[in-house]
């Protein structure tokens, strides 16, 4: 699966499970506020016995006062009373916080219940009776809210998985055609390029005109051009399954070997190439190096402006390639390793270059570091630890 792929498939689930999640709470939510109004329902019957009673041992004491002049209580409730103008005429509540507006409601840890009195016994209006609210039925309702969430949250995410894969589809499908194409285009090309190089290199200059040779500089970057887009294809086609061969190897020696190769497309273009190669020596496997520096210098080429200028530069631990060309925009820079990304639509290629590019850095653990500012040219610098030289 390609990184756009994944990133697709990533965002969309994310998206999905945080939806769900949304809804999983509100609906959660909904049913615990249902059940709490369950137990208050089933709590307040009981509560308007005790009231019952109560008011019954009001009557008594406001009959009987001032011979009786002790508050009325009970081992299963507390409670208080309140005049008309809600001051407290005595109250024996855990939680003094009270609401004359309900008849039932929690509050902290206990449950008031309010009932308004119709003969105002000690001058009293307001009844609260308060009651230890009971916690049993919250443990039970979190549980099923715990058990039902478990059970949702994996069939949905059996189902978002299934939709993600429904919605990347089309960009698999159409990934697919272009693999295919370039796996198909990529065996016609080897017989005719390899023919027009070797005719290239038989063809001596010296004795030409040098209107002629001329064209067959321009006949020599074209094939070079394609040849490396045709080594690229290559890769990603036929050998990528191909085993890895590291080995110990002059990797400055390389460098060198890949701009001879690419000195003809430099002179054609007019760039200034500037060099500063310290030897290295690096164990890797030579072929998957010389694919990474050919498409940093392709690039380099590729998008510089004519006349303008490329530094190369090696140093163990480090390769650095940096280029006077159009830049590339800040917010695309996180993109560029994709593969099918290019850096310009004026510019041809399928966009394979930075994505191999990557893959054999990630292979080795090279640190790829970009800069680049749009009009005035990119550097891209490799870094990988001194002792794997």
């Amino acid at each position: 699966m390609l990184r756009s792929e994944r990133k697709s498939l990533r965002r969309f689930l994310v998206l999905y499970m945080l939806l769900m999640l949304g809804l999983f709470a509100l609906g959660s939510l909904l049913y615990y506020r249902s059940q709490e109004q369950v137990m208050l329902l089933q709590t307040k019957s009981r509560l308007m016995d005790y009231a019952a009673e109560q008011i019954r041992r009001l009557k008594r004491l406001h009959e009987h006062f001032p011979q009786q002049n002790r508050y009325p209580r009970d081992p299963r409730f507390r409670s208080a009373i309140y005049d008309l103008e809600y001051v407290k005429i005595f109250s024996t509540l855990r939680d003094g916080r009270v609401d004359f507006l309900g008849d039932i409601y929690s509050v902290g840890d206990v449950i008031h219940y309010v009932k308004i009195l119709d003969n105002y016994y000690l001058g009293a209006k307001y009844l609260f009776v308060e009651v230890p609210r009971d916690r049993s039925w919250q443990q039970a309702v979190l549980g099923r809210i715990a058990l039902a969430g478990t059970v949702l949250g994996i069939l949905l995410a059996l189902l978002g998985y299934s939709l993600a894969r429904l919605f990347v589809r089309p960009m698999r499908q159409s990934i697919r055609l272009l693999d295919d194409f370039i796996h198909d285009t990529t065996h016609e090309l080897n017989t005719p390029l390899s023919s027009i190089l070797a005719n290239i290199e038989m063809i001596d200059p010296a004795a030409m005109k040098e209107g002629d040779r001329r064209r067959l500089e321009r006949i020599g970057v074209a094939a070079r051009t394609v040849s490396t887009l045709y080594e690229d294809l290559k890769f990603l086609t036929l050998e990528r399954h191909r085993p890895v061969r590291d080995e110990r190897f002059s990797l400055d020696r390389l460098l060198k070997e890949r701009l001879d190769y690419f000195e003809v497309m430099l002179r054609s273009k007019q760039l200034e190439l500037r060099t500063d190669i310290a030897p290295v020596t690096i164990r890797a496997d030579r072929r998957l190096l010389a694919r990474l520096i050919d498409n940093l210098l392709s690039n380099a080429i590729k998008y510089n402006r004519r006349g303008g200028r490329i530094e190369v530069s090696l140093r163990p631990g480090s390769l650095r390639i940096a280029d006077t060309g159009v830049g590339i925009d800040e917010e695309a820079l996180e993109q560029i390793f994709e593969r099918y990304r290019r850096f310009d639509s004026s510019e041809g290629g399928f966009g394979l270059g930075l994505d191999i590019v990557k893959r054999i850095a990630d292979r080795y653990g090279f640190v790829i570091d970009i800069r680049s500012r749009k009009g005035e040219g990119t550097e891209i610098t490799l870094s990988w630890k001194a002792e794997e030289e």
